[in-house]
């Protein structure tokens, strides 16, 4: 992460980490870390988020219920719409389907009366 370029101590009265962690490149009042971005772009360890959500979930399964239906809710509920309009969609192309049909059978029906 960035840190503004206030020497060993800031505003808040932190002191920050040794220069020598900060000795990378300048960029526009910030010194960004030694190592660049790698930091930041370092890979995602899957095995030790799926551990902790076990974890989690074993120690307080109510409020990983409740986070999970919490989180859950704006999706069912996104689905539950797009599933009603695709239905509307759907009989209203059913409709004009049979609207068609009729119309192409009362069609050929008029020319049969014309032609006797």
């Amino acid at each position: 992460m960035a840190q503004p370029e206030t020497g060993r101590s800031t505003s808040s009265g932190r002191i920050q980490a040794g220069a020598d962690l900060w000795a990378g490149r300048e960029s526009g009042g910030f010194r960004l870390p030694a190592s660049g971005l790698a930091i930041a772009t370092k890979m995602f360890d899957i095995k030790a988020w799926a551990e902790y959500v076990v974890e989690w979930a074993a120690e307080d399964p109510y409020g990983f219920l409740t986070t999970v239906i919490l989180a859950l809710t704006p999706l069912f509920l996104a689905s539950a719409v797009l599933s009603w309009k695709l239905a509307k969609m759907i009989e209203a192309k059913e409709k004009e389907q049979k609207k068609k049909q009729k119309r192409q059978e009362n069609i050929a029906k008029a020319k049969r009366l014309k032609k006797d």
